[in-house]
């Protein structure tokens, strides 16, 4: 399973999708950070792609699709949005779903990762 999550500018949120990353077992992990959240450590085992997120939902979503096509091997991904803000998760939700990708919400809990 492919994991993609977002990472924005709340730093406190970043744990969220450390423990994603760490304790999931993912075929391919790609992380969508904005400009500002260049400084979350990326794993060697991911990918990063950098947005503006000053520039409008549409915009966003567009560049997203750009960069995103062609990086799926499978229908669906699992998707993490415990980080960010609502324009910048709306624009990666439109940009999967217009490729076509499926997603799967995921969360890591004290319980370890689970879907919702």
């Amino acid at each position: 399973m492919e994991l993609i999550a977002f990472i924005g500018n709340d730093k406190e949120t970043w744990g969220q999708v450390t423990g994603l990353i760490n304790r999931g077992n993912w075929d391919k992990i790609i992380l969508v950070k904005t400009k500002t959240a260049k400084s979350y450590p990326t794993p060697k085992s991911a990918e990063s792609i950098i947005i503006d997120s000053s520039k409008s939902l549409i915009d966003i979503k567009k560049d997203l699709m750009n960069k995103l096509k062609g990086k799926f091997s499978e229908f669906d991904a699992c998707l993490s949005i415990a980080s960010g803000n609502g324009k910048e998760h709306m624009a990666l939700i439109s940009a999967l779903l217009s490729l076509p990708v499926g997603i799967r919400l995921v969360v890591f809990t004290k319980k370890g990762i689970e879907f919702i």
